[in-house]
C-alpha cells in the first residue's frame, strides 16, 4: 500500500509540474519575479480562462478607418515540438469609411492560422495586456511588423483597447515617407465586441 501511495503522489506531482498557467509564465519572467519559472513544463495552459474574454469579433473606428478583428482561442498549440500552449489567433480587416469603402488589409477569411501572421505571445508581465505578434503588408525596404497589445477591462467587458508597437530592430534601407504601417503605431484604438 505504501508503494502505491508513493507512485500516485509522484504521478500527481509530475502532472502538476508539466502544466503551468499563462499567468505564471508571464509573471515569472519579470525582472524581480514573485517566484521562479517552472523547469519541466510541457503545456502553458489557460487554466483561468483568461483568453475567453478576448475571443470573438471586435469592431471600431479610428482615423477614418473601420478596424475589425476576429480573435479565436486555440488550445494545445505546438510551440517547439516539446512545449504546447493556449493562445489567441487573430484575423484583421481594415476598410475606409464611405459610400465606396476601400479594403486596406484583409485576412479575415484565411483558413490557415499560420498564414494570418497574427498570433498570441502571452500576457504582459504585469498581466494588464495580452500580446500578439503581427506582420502586415510590407515592401522589401519597409518593416511592418510588431506587437499588438490588447486589454479588456473587467468593468467594460464589451470594450477592447488595442495598441501597436512597431519592431524597429532591423531596417536595412530607409523607408519612403509615403509608406504607412497597416496599424497606426502608438495610438489607442477602441473596439466594441460584436
Amino acid at each position: 500500500m505504501k508503494y502505491i501511495l508513493i507512485i500516485i503522489t509522484f504521478f500527481v506531482i509530475s502532472c502538476k509540474a508539466q502544466v503551468v498557467s499563462l499567468e505564471t509564465m508571464a509573471q515569472c519572467q519579470q525582472e524581480n519575479p514573485p517566484f521562479p519559472c517552472p523547469d519541466n513544463f510541457t503545456y502553458v495552459k489557460d487554466i483561468n480562462n483568461s483568453l475567453n474574454k478576448y475571443a470573438g469579433i471586435w469592431k471600431g473606428l479610428h482615423d477614418g478607418k473601420i478596424y475589425e478583428i476576429k480573435l479565436i482561442k486555440k488550445e494545445n498549440v505546438d510551440v517547439d515540438g516539446i512545449v504546447k500552449d493556449d493562445r489567441l489567433i487573430g484575423r484583421l480587416r481594415i476598410t475606409t469609411i464611405g459610400n465606396s469603402p476601400i479594403t486596406i488589409f484583409d485576412n479575415f477569411n484565411e483558413l490557415d492560422d499560420s498564414m494570418t501572421n497574427f498570433g498570441g505571445l502571452g500576457f504582459q508581465k504585469d498581466l494588464n495586456y495580452y500580446k500578439l505578434a503581427f506582420l502586415g503588408s510590407f515592401t522589401d525596404v519597409c518593416l511592418n511588423s510588431g506587437t499588438i497589445y490588447i486589454n479588456v477591462k473587467p468593468n467594460q467587458p464589451n470594450q477592447m483597447e488595442l495598441f501597436y508597437l512597431l519592431d524597429t530592430d532591423f531596417y536595412t534601407k530607409e523607408c519612403p515617407p509615403t509608406f504607412q504601417t497597416t496599424i497606426p503605431e502608438k495610438q489607442n484604438i477602441y473596439l466594441t465586441k460584436q
